[in-house]
């Protein structure tokens, strides 16, 4: 355990270097990191060391896909994770499994997990996704990324999200996090993540619905008329 601690402090001084995303952060890798302790008590042989490291490094990727879309922070993090642990005299295997770890935790991927402690990363990761605090970190990333909570339609209603995929927290709702309650892995995450569906689902219903009950008012549309 000794060994496992000291590890732990150089991988987490690393990760602490490369995280700068505000919906990304530092204490969203400690929600994954303790999401995926707890998949791993119910689940039998895994590799705890490869599982803790994997989970630190998961999105050290961020900064790279933030200054450049075209890029994936789950590639992109696996092969910085992959050429620091050679660089620190980690094992090339361990190495390896770490990068095939993060190169498939991504939701939105074809490349899905195989191992174990890449399907408990999975699981764990999408987990902080779920319920309110799923709400609240997308809220945090449209604003990091200058883009609205809502949107409206050509007849200038307010969109529910489901018009088209625009970028807007209830597009982002719908298309994504919506969806990320099915799919897992694991059992535990399954039932853990069920438990949180109603909370987000409220939420979403009660901001669409507020606002839309602002915009049925009509103070604006009538001031914008009158001044033609």
């Amino acid at each position: 355990m000794t060994n496992l601690r000291t590890q732990y402090t150089d991988v987490e001084a690393y990760m602490q270097s490369c995280m700068n995303d505000s919906a990304h952060d530092l204490e969203h890798v400690y929600r994954v990191l303790n999401y995926a302790l707890a998949i791993a008590a119910h689940e039998q042989q895994v590799d705890v060391e490869l599982l803790v490291v994997a989970c630190l490094l998961h999105d050290i990727g961020r900064a790279e896909q933030l200054a450049d879309s075209q890029k994936d922070h789950a590639q992109v993090g696996a092969d910085k994770a992959y050429q620091w642990l050679s660089m620190n005299n980690y094992d090339e295997q361990f190495a390896k499994q770490v990068r095939d770890c993060i190169s498939t935790h991504r939701y939105r991927s074809e490349h899905p997990p195989i191992s174990l402690e890449a399907k408990i990363l999975y699981d764990a990761d999408k987990l902080d996704a779920c319920g309110t605090i799923g709400i609240a970190r997308t809220m945090m990333h449209l604003a990091a990324i200058e883009k609205p909570l809502y949107v409206l339609t050509a007849s200038g209603e307010i969109s529910d999200g489901s018009e088209s995929y625009e970028s807007s927290l209830f597009s982002e709702y719908l298309n994504k996090l919506a969806r990320v309650y099915e799919g897992y892995h694991t059992q535990w995450a399954s039932a853990f993540a069920a438990q949180r569906q109603s909370a987000a689902q409220g939420l979403y219903d009660a901001l669409l619905a507020e606002v839309r009950e602002c915009y049925a008012l009509n103070n604006v549309t009538e001031l914008q008329q009158g001044s033609h």
